[in-house]
C-alpha cells in the first residue's frame, strides 16, 4: 500500500503507470485482429484438442493471440529465442561477439542489434511453418473461396505475421523508455496475465455457478483458489530468496576487518537460472509431439505411440524425461549466469576476498560448491512449479485451461518483484530529489 500511494503522489511515475498500461491496452486489441486469409474458427478448435506442449505455453504467453491467429500470433517469442541463443554464442563460440560484450555500451548495442535481426528472421521462418503445419494437420485453415494457395501465399502471410512482431518489439521498447519495466517483459507479462481472468470466470462457470454445482464443487473451487494463493505466496519467497556470500577489501581499515564487519557480499539467488530450464524442457520435449499433432495418420503407428510416451511429460517416462532436463539446464544456465572464474578473477583485481578462502584458485572452487548445492535447491524447486498443474489436473480434475503454478506463474511473480523494485527506486528518488530542492 506504501508504494501504491508513492506512486499516486508522484506525477512521474503515475504517468509511466499510465503509458505501462495504454500499452497493454494496445498489444490486448491487437491479439483480436485476425490474420486475412485464415478461419480463425479453425485455429481455436485444433488448439481446443491439444492445448498441452509448447503450443499451449506459446498460447498463454501471447494472450492467446496465437489461437485467435492474430497479426502478433508470434508474441515476441522470437526475440526472446535469438537473445538465448546470442547469448550462448558469445561463450567464446563466435569470438566477434565476445568481443562485442567486453566493448560496454557500444558493443551492447551492436549486440542488441544483431539480435533484433535474428529475431525478424526467426520469425519470418516460424511464420511459414507454422502456417503450413496447420495446413498439414488436414483442416481447412483458409477461409471459403481462397483458392490457389502456393507459396507466395504463405509468404504473404509469414510477413504479416513478422511484422506484428516487429511491432511488439517496437512497442517493448517504448515501455522501457517511457513506461515501467522491462518493455520485453512487461508484453509477456501482460498476455499472460491477460487469460487470468477468463481462467477465474471459466472456473467459477464449472465450480460454482453451473446447474450441476454440488457441496463437493463449492470445496473443490476453494482448495483450488486456497492452493493457487499459496503457491504464489511460495513463488514470491523462492524468487526473492538468495544466499550471501560475504566478501571483504584489503584497503578497507584494519578495525574493520579485525571486527569481522563486512557489509559487501556477492548475493547468489537460490533460483539463478530463472524459467528458462522449464521452458526448455518443454521445448525439447514438444518438439516431436508438435509434429505428430501436425500428422496425424502417424500418431496411431508404433513410432507415433513411442514418441507419445517418451516425450509426453503427462506420461510417466516423460514426466521423469521432464524432470532431468530441468535439472541440466538449471545447472548449466546457473553457471553460464555465474561463471565463478569470472567472479573469483574481479576479486582478486578488486583485492577482495572471502573470509577464510584464499584468492584465486579456492575462491573459484567455493563459489563453485556454493552455487552448485543452491541450484540443487533452485532445481528442485522449479520441478515442484512446473509440476503442479499436472498433478493439479490428476488430483482435482481441473481443466487444461486452469494452471496452478507452472511456467507462467514463474515469469509473472519474477517480472513483478522487478518491476515492484524498480517503481519503488523511482519513487524514493523523487522523494530524495524534492528534499534537496
Amino acid at each position: 500500500m506504501d508504494n501504491i500511494l508513492a506512486v499516486l503522489k508522484n506525477k512521474e511515475v503515475l504517468k509511466k503507470v499510465l503509458f505501462t498500461l495504454l500499452a497493454f491496452f494496445i498489444y490486448k486489441v491487437a491479439t483480436y485482429i485476425h490474420i486475412p486469409l485464415i478461419d480463425p474458427a479453425v485455429i481455436a478448435q485444433f488448439f481446443e484438442q491439444s492445448e498441452s506442449g509448447i503450443l499451449g505455453i506459446a498460447n498463454a504467453l501471447t494472450g492467446n493471440a496465437l489461437k485467435n491467429y492474430s497479426i502478433i500470433a508470434l508474441g515476441i517469442g522470437p526475440y526472446i529465442t535469438a537473445s538465448i541463443v546470442v547469448q550462448l554464442l558469445q561463450m567464446d563460440i563466435v569470438p566477434l561477439l565476445k568481443e562485442w560484450s567486453e566493448e560496454g555500451d557500444t558493443g551492447k548495442q551492436k549486440i542488441n542489434q544483431l539480435t533484433r535481426y535474428l529475431a525478424i528472421g526467426m520469425a519470418f521462418v516460424q511464420a511459414l511453418a507454422m502456417t503450413f503445419g496447420f495446413r498439414l494437420t488436414g483442416n481447412a485453415i483458409f477461409n471459403i473461396g481462397v483458392e490457389n494457395v502456393n507459396f507466395f501465399t504463405y509468404t504473404y502471410l509469414a510477413i504479416i505475421m513478422t511484422a506484428g512482431t516487429a511491432f511488439l518489439l517496437w512497442l517493448a521498447d517504448q515501455i522501457t523508455m517511457r513506461g515501467i519495466g522491462n518493455g520485453t517483459s512487461m508484453i509477456i507479462v501482460a498476455g499472460i496475465v491477460s487469460g487470468m481472468p477468463n481462467m477465474i470466470s471459466s472456473l467459477v462457470g464449472e465450480y460454482i455457478t453451473a446447474d450441476a454445482a454440488t457441496y463437493a464443487s463449492y470445496v473443490t473451487f476453494a482448495i483450488v483458489m486456497l492452493v493457487y494463493i499459496a503457491v504464489i505466496f511460495f513463488v514470491t519467497i523462492m524468487q526473492s530468496s538468495f544466499r550471501k556470500i560475504p566478501i571483504q577489501y584489503s584497503n578497507r581499515p584494519a578495525a574493520q576487518r579485525f571486527q569481522g564487519r563486512s557489509d559487501s557480499n556477492i548475493p547468489l539467488k537460490i533460483n539463478s537460472a530463472g524459467v528458462i530450464p522449464v521452458i526448455f524442457a518443454v521445448t525439447i520435449l514438444s518438439i516431436p509431439t508438435t509434429v505428430l499433432n501436425f500428422l496425424p495418420n502417424v500418431q496411431s503407428t508404433t513410432i507415433g505411440l513411442w514418441l507419445t510416451e517418451m516425450f509426453t511429460y503427462q506420461r510417466p517416462l516423460g514426466y521423469v524425461t521432464y524432470v532431468v532436463l530441468i535439472f541440466i539446464f538449471a545447472f548449466f544456465y546457473a553457471f553460464v549466469q555465474i561463471n565463478p572464474e569470472k567472479v573469483a578473477d574481479n576479486l582478486q583485481k578488486q583485492n577482495a576476498y572471502i573470509p577464510g578462502v584464499r584468492p584465486g584458485i579456492q575462491t573459484e572452487d567455493y563459489i563453485s560448491k556454493t552455487l552448485f548445492r543452491i541450484t540443487i535447491i533452485g532445481a528442485t524447486y522449479l520441478v515442484f512449479v512446473a509440476s503442479l498443474p499436472i498433478f493439479a489436473s490428476m488430483i482435482f480434475g481441473l481443466p487444461q485451461y486452469v494452471q496452478i503454478g507452472g511456467t507462467s506463474l514463474l515469469i509473472v511473480v519474477g517480472v513483478a518483484i522487478e518491476t515492484t523494485k524498480q517503481i519503488k527506486t523511482q519513487t524514493q528518488q523523487q522523494t530524495y530529489s524534492g528534499f534537496i530542492k
